[in-house]
C-alpha cells in the first residue's frame, strides 16, 4: 500500500466525512483547511434518509441523530392560500430505517467528524493550511501547501478537492465548471419564532411568483430550535436595504402575522449557482461536494450529494490503495456521482425553484394541483418521496457501471 497520505483540500463536512471514512478504513489521510477553525455560519442543514444511513456506518452516526431534529413531514404551501400538500416520509419506512429528514447545522457535523478524526493516528487535520497548487505524475501528487508566509511541498498518493465552489484544486486542474448562475440572489435569515405554533412543519416551501420561500428548522441551542428562511431578492435590490431590520421584518410578515415583530438573530445574502464539473476525476485528482457541483437549496440536496460523493469516493480509494484494485475504479466514481448529480440533483432543484416561482397563473395552478393530487394518492405520494428523499438517486448511482 502507498504510505503517502491521501490529502483532502477542504475541512468542511464533505472533506471531513471523506477523511473520516478513509481513516476508519486504515488509510493515511491529511485534511487541509484554510480557516483557523470550523466555520459556524448557518449553511446547509438537511440530511436525507440515505445520507443518515451512510453517516451511521461511521463512528459519528448516532451522535448526529442525537444532535439533530427529526422532520418526518414537510409541506408545500401557497403564500396567500396556505397549505397545498403535506408529505409524510413514514410512507417509505419500509425503504429506510430513517424515514425522516434530519435537520442539523452542517458545522455540527463537521465538528463531530473532526473530533472523531482526533482518535486516529493515521489522520491529521491542519487548520490554517491551504492547498495552493499541485503537480501529479503516475506515482502520486506533489501538493503545495501554504501556511502563513510559508509554502511547502508534500507528497500524496491522491488529492481530493473538497474545497468548495471556488475550488483551487478544480481550477488548478483546469476542469470546467459547466452551468449557470441564477440572476437573483438569496436573502437568508433565521428567526427564533416557532413556526410550528402556526401550522408549519419543520420544513416547508412557500410558492409565490415574487416572494417564494424555503423554511428549515435547525437545532441551534436547543428546543424549539431556530427557523432558517431563504427568500429571493432581485439583482437591482440594494444590499444594505435588503439586510435592514425593516426589510427583513416585511418579508417574514408577508406570510406570518403582520401585527408583531420577529426576533432575527442572523441574516446574510448569497448568490446561487447550478454547475457541475466536466469531470470529477483527473488522474490522481478527485473532486467532491461543492468543488464538483453546486445547486440551489430547494430540496436540501447539495450537502447530501456531497456526503454521497465522500462516501462513494472513500470506499473506492480504499479499495485501490489496499487491495491493488486497478485505479480505473476511480473512473466509476466519476460516472456514478456525476451522472446522478445531473439526472437527479440538478434536475430536481431546478424544477423545485421553477414550481415555487411560476408566474403564469394557469401553469402555477396546474402545478400546485399536481402537488395536491400527488400527496392525496398513496402510490404517487410514495413515488414522489423516493425521489425527493434521494433514495432513488443513490440506487441509480449504484446501478451505473
Amino acid at each position: 500500500m502507498d504510505n503517502n497520505p491521501v490529502i483532502v483540500s477542504g475541512g468542511g463536512p464533505v472533506g471531513l466525512v471523506a477523511a473520516l471514512s478513509l481513516a476508519e478504513k486504515g488509510i493515511n489521510v491529511v485534511v487541509l483547511e484554510t480557516c483557523t477553525d470550523i466555520p459556524t455560519d448557518l449553511r446547509a442543514g438537511t440530511f436525507h434518509p440515505p445520507t443518515v444511513e451512510m453517516l451511521d456506518t461511521l463512528s459519528i452516526g448516532q451522535d448526529l441523530l442525537q444532535l439533530g431534529i427529526k422532520v418526518p413531514e414537510w409541506q408545500i404551501r401557497d403564500r396567500k392560500k396556505g397549505l397545498v400538500a403535506q408529505f409524510d416520509l413514514g410512507r417509505i419506512a419500509d425503504e429506510t430505517p430513517y424515514p425522516f429528514r434530519l435537520h442539523c447545522e452542517q458545522h455540527k457535523v463537521s465538528r463531530l467528524a473532526y473530533q472523531a478524526l482526533q482518535k486516529f493516528s493515521n489522520a491529521q487535520v491542519l487548520f490554517g493550511h491551504e492547498c495552493v497548487g499541485f503537480t501529479q505524475d503516475k506515482e502520486g501528487v506533489t501538493v503545495q501547501i501554504k501556511s502563513g508566509d510559508t509554502t511547502q511541498e508534500v507528497r500524496a498518493s491522491y488529492l481530493i478537492g473538497a474545497d468548495g465552489a471556488h475550488s483551487i484544486v478544480r481550477k488548478t486542474a483546469g476542469i470546467e465548471f459547466e452551468g449557470f448562475t441564477w440572476p437573483e440572489r438569496f436573502l437568508v435569515f433565521a428567526t427564533t419564532f416557532d413556526l410550528k405554533s402556526v401550522g408549519f412543519t419543520g420544513n416547508a416551501y412557500i410558492a409565490d411568483p415574487d416572494e417564494w420561500a424555503a423554511i428549515f428548522v435547525q437545532p441551534h441551542n436547543g428546543p424549539p430550535g431556530i427557523y432558517r428562511i431563504a427568500f429571493p431578492i432581485q439583482p437591482d435590490q440594494d444590499e444594505e436595504t435588503v439586510l435592514s431590520d425593516d426589510y427583513v421584518q416585511s418579508r417574514i410578515q408577508g406570510f406570518l402575522s403582520p401585527d408583531r415583530t420577529y426576533d432575527i438573530p442572523y441574516r446574510s445574502i448569497y448568490r446561487v449557482h447550478q454547475r457541475v464539473a466536466k469531470t470529477f476525476r483527473q488522474g490522481r485528482i478527485m473532486l467532491a461536494g461543492d468543488a464538483a457541483h453546486v445547486n440551489n437549496p430547494l430540496g436540501g440536496m447539495g450537502l447530501n450529494s456531497g456526503i454521497h460523493d465522500a462516501m462513494n469516493l472513500a470506499d473506492k480509494l480504499a479499495r485501490v490503495l489496499q487491495e491493488n484494485t486497478g485505479d480505473d475504479l476511480l473512473d466509476l466514481y466519476d460516472r456514478q456521482r456525476r451522472i446522478t448529480n445531473v439526472e437527479y440533483v440538478q434536475a430536481i432543484t431546478i424544477r423545485n425553484k421553477k414550481m415555487l416561482e411560476e408566474r403564469d397563473p394557469e401553469i402555477r395552478a396546474q402545478r400546485l394541483d399536481e402537488m395536491r393530487e400527488t400527496a392525496a394518492d398513496p402510490e404517487k405520494h410514495r413515488a414522489f418521496l423516493m425521489n425527493s428523499s434521494m433514495i432513488n438517486s443513490v440506487r441509480r448511482a449504484a446501478q451505473i457501471e
